[in-house]
């Protein structure tokens, strides 16, 4: 099956000869991308279906049509002395670390060599390291529960059923109606793991792979068959007992629920594992902020704050929300707001206003209003054409006011040491020697 693959805003030529997608390929997954939960109206949030040329906007992932797909990869600077392969497989590899990052899972990753980040899409990565994470979790146990069960038997198991023994067993004592525990594998997390490996095993295009999943189909056999649209997902537990299949139940949600999408396109079927970059940049630059200041008396809070902007006047109620990405307080008071943008701000040295959007900064001063922090930063993906390092770019103070608005930007496309980047470079409000290196 023939793969593609394109970086998000790029585009991807449609016709006959090398370098193009066959249009009836093209048209496949168009349909999938208008069916999917980002497409937005006519399926443009997704792609673009231009004329001779499809454009991938701000979604990640990787859309799978009948005999075909297409891997869209996020737009990063990585090391620019590589290869076009390299350079792709380096993409592949920090948006699987976003992914874990922002989805709280250990990925190791250290099994996929450097030919399979070059060769395998983004979907056949997580795959694989499902597989191989759910097949070490199998030799370790399946997970056990006790279940309430009812059954009619000779002899008592259990407690009696009264209401039941009367009204079907009144003229027949030889029968009981006994209502007991039995510790059983047909549970909801096997039910879920179950509806996981059959989903991808249809999915897999790498031979190791399709060959696990069909050895852990057969683990499974046993257990209930339940339609996606019908798994218990509210009746799984995760305590001290199965902790250890906590993260392999959060990858059954990224394959089964609402990021992953199952459609039907045409007189074929399709696939869809998407992300919204600006929501997955949001997180991973979230929980790296709340690692930076683990130890410290520094608190961070992820979408909260939640401050009204206006009161009706009719009725009195507060209305417009805000929902700041990234809160920092000290001793209970805010003291710096950080919102994340993924695009690139300008690089031209005769814009004072830095391509930063007047709706940005709009939402800024609105933050600086409600929340009282001294400081506000904006934060963008850092690229090359800026210059200089990833830090503070420019810096502003509302007019009237000793409060800050600045535009920083961060490297996401360089994995080392990200935490202390950023400890250093956009949170120099906090003393380094209040913090503790993790």
């Amino acid at each position: 099956m023939p793969s593609y693959t394109v970086r998000e805003w790029e585009t991807l030529p449609y016709g006959v000869g090398d370098g193009y997608i066959p249009s009836n390929l093209a048209a496949r997954l168009v349909a999938v991308a208008k069916r999917s939960r980002f497409a937005g109206r006519g399926g443009t949030g997704v792609l673009e279906d231009r004329r001779h040329e499809l454009r991938a906007r701000g979604v990640v992932g990787v859309l799978a049509a009948q005999s075909c797909s297409l891997e869209i990869l996020p737009k990063m600077d990585v090391a620019s002395d590589e290869d076009p392969e390299r350079e792709i497989a380096s993409i592949r590899k920090r948006l699987v670390h976003m992914l874990a990052v922002a989805l709280d899972l250990k990925i190791e990753t250290g099994r996929v060599t450097d030919l399979d980040w070059q060769r395998e899409t983004v979907l056949e990565i997580l795959i694989r390291v499902f597989s191989n994470k759910l097949t070490e979790a199998i030799r370790r146990g399946v997970p056990r529960r006790y279940v309430d069960q009812e059954d009619d038997l000779p002899a008592l198991r259990g407690t009696l059923d009264v209401p039941r023994q009367f009204t079907h067993y009144a003229a027949n004592p030889g029968r009981l109606a006994c209502r007991f525990d039995e510790l059983s594998e047909d549970i909801a997390l096997n039910r879920i793991m179950k509806a996981a490996v059959g989903h991808l095993a249809r999915l897999a295009r790498n031979p190791t792979s399709r060959q696990r999943l069909r050895e852990l189909g057969f683990v499974y056999a046993d257990i209930a068959d339940v339609p996606t649209g019908d798994l218990p997902w509210e009746k799984v537990v995760i305590d001290r007992t199965n902790r250890a299949w906590r993260e392999l139940f959060t990858m059954a949600q990224l394959f089964l629920q609402n990021r992953y999408q199952t459609t039907s396109s045409g007189s074929g079927h399709g696939t869809a594992l998407l992300f919204e970059m600006n929501t997955l940049f949001e997180e991973y630059v979230g929980r790296l902020v709340r690692r930076a200041l683990v130890g410290t008396p520094y608190h961070v809070s992820l979408q909260g704050g939640r401050l009204f902007c206006l009161t009706s006047l009719n009725d009195n109620r507060d209305v417009f929300q805000t929902k700041p990405d990234i809160l920092i307080r000290s001793r209970g008071q805010i003291i710096q707001v950080i919102d994340t943008k993924w695009k690139r701000i300008s690089d031209r040295i005769d814009d004072p206003k830095y391509g930063i959007s007047q709706g940005d900064v709009y939402q800024m001063m609105a933050y600086a209003h409600i929340y009282k922090a001294p400081r506000l930063t904006l934060l963008y993906p850092h690229h090359h054409r800026l210059g200089g390092a990833e830090g503070v770019q420019q810096q502003f103070r509302i007019t009237g006011r000793k409060t800050v608005i600045e535009a920083a930007s961060v490297n996401v496309a360089d994995g080392n040491d990200l935490v202390t980047r950023l400890r250093n470079t956009i949170l120099p409000a906090i003393r380094e020697e209040q913090l503790v290196t993790r």
